[in-house]
């Protein structure tokens, strides 16, 4: 990631700037390279818009930010104010992508009256220990999304407490998370179609259809997602974000099992790169809360105040 920050290529247009499909297409682009990189690219391109909307301080240059918002019961994070008005960050963050290679961190804390919150933290000082332990996947192993451990380390508050699910960039950026399945499944698409030789058999073809369809759609409801967040930058985009992101998950599944199908083992063997889309791309998806997230998308969707599937 540190090529792309220092290229200034983390420059991308805030989400709900009239540019959100450019900000996705670059994501997209990285992800369809490696999916590993576009994790932590995107988390902390996250970390910066989150900066943006939320007031904090500026970012130093060529500063590398993880955003750490995970939230399993087992490891919770409270920010507790010190002497001399400072602020510390006490407990054990989970799933911190990117921990041995980010310099500073978003991270998710809980405060004194029991309200969730965000914390800005150097991880450079002696407070901040990385782990080598919580993350055991293939997948997404060069994540490294490890614990954390903070014994008062000291941070900056973003924003007041409840802000990070309560402002509008959050379901934007919930969206951006599907332009990375996406990206990551027309990578697997492209490498599909690279091997499956000159002359293809029928079967190999049929498969290839069928990513295409899977891939047009949800390119086409990426495209109406993002328009709608810039028509609408203020609003909530939890319905839009909802069905992109099951969209999305649901394509790129079908990538993976037509890729399999088409080209066998060899691949999954003997090409590395192909193999480690395939194994990265699933445990990526899983970033999804699944039946949760359709539960919530078909809840948003009562008592309706349009008949939402008329063209």
């Amino acid at each position: 990631m540190s090529n792309l920050v220092d290229g200034g290529f983390d420059a991308l247009p805030l989400p709900g700037s009239g540019r959100t499909l450019e900000r996705w297409q670059i994501l997209a682009s990285v992800a369809a390279h490696d999916l590993s990189l576009v994790k932590l690219f995107e988390g902390h391109t996250d970390a910066l818009a989150i900066l943006a909307e939320l007031g904090g301080a500026e970012p130093p240059a060529r500063s590398r930010w993880g955003t750490w918002c995970a939230e399993p019961p087992d490891a919770r994070v409270e920010l507790v104010e010190a002497a001399g008005g400072k602020w510390e960050l006490h407990g054990t963050k989970a799933w911190c992508s990117g921990a041995h290679s980010v310099t500073h961190a978003i991270v998710s804390a809980w405060n004194a009256a029991g309200a969730p919150c965000l914390a800005a933290v150097s991880l450079s000082q002696d407070g901040v220990k990385v782990s080598d332990s919580g993350w055991e996947a293939v997948g997404m192993a060069a994540t490294r999304s490890v614990d954390v451990r903070f014994d008062g380390a000291v941070a900056m508050p973003v924003g007041e407490p409840g802000d990070y699910v309560a402002r509008p960039g959050f379901w934007q950026g919930g969206a951006g998370i599907a332009a990375c399945w996406y990206g990551g499944a027309a990578g697997i698409a492209e490498m599909t179609r690279q091997r499956c030789g000159p002359k293809p058999d029928a079967h190999r073809m049929a498969h290839l259809g069928a990513i295409d369809v899977a891939l047009a759609g949800a390119s086409t409801v990426l495209r109406e997602t993002a328009a709608w967040i810039d028509e609408h930058p203020s609003s909530s985009a939890q319905q839009p974000a909802l069905r992109a992101r099951m969209v999305i998950e649901a394509a790129a599944t079908e990538v993976l099992t037509h890729a399999g199908r088409a080209l066998g083992a060899a691949p999954l063997c003997r090409d590395a790169r192909f193999a480690r889309a395939m194994a990265d791309l699933p445990v990526f998806l899983r970033q999804s809360h699944a039946e949760r997230d359709l539960a919530a998308l078909g809840a948003s969707l009562l008592p309706p105040a349009e008949q939402p599937w008329l063209l």
